[in-house]
């Protein structure tokens, strides 16, 4: 099991920008297109921003055409977490870091196969490691 990071928000407001602060401890999004990985191409892994906990791999990646870089799977199910978001008037399911409870983005049943799913993670959510 995944040992739990806990900090508050003094000290995650020291550890991160404020885009990723309002995005990954206050659910917040980044704007389509906007963010450093939505075209991104080269092979690694994505990790974290918060925590460096490995989320996913480029081999996952696709164009969804959506703005936000979208992966039709998690590295493996221990790495994310999900639950019933019902802000903004609509049922959503989020994606949570599984390690320090970041916000990612959300999961979708819309995505290619062999999953189906579409997760839609926010840039700034995410550091990239190529390989």
């Amino acid at each position: 099991m995944t040992e739990k990071i806990s900090k508050n928000d003094t000290e995650w407001q020291q550890q991160l920008s404020p885009d990723q602060f309002r995005i990954c401890r206050k659910n917040g999004t980044e704007p389509a297109f906007s963010g450093n990985y939505w075209n991104t191409k080269e092979t690694g892994t994505y990790q974290c921003v918060c925590c460096g906990n490995e989320l996913f791999d480029s081999n996952s990646k696709f164009d969804s055409g959506t703005g936000w870089p979208s992966f039709y799977q998690a590295i493996n199910s221990e790495q994310v977490a999900t639950k019933k978001d019902s802000s903004l008037f609509m049922q959503r399911t989020e994606v949570l870091c599984n390690k320090c409870d970041s916000h990612l983005g959300h999961v979708f049943p819309d995505g290619p196969q062999p999953t189906g799913l579409r997760f839609c993670i926010n840039s700034a959510s995410l550091e990239f490691k190529k390989k």
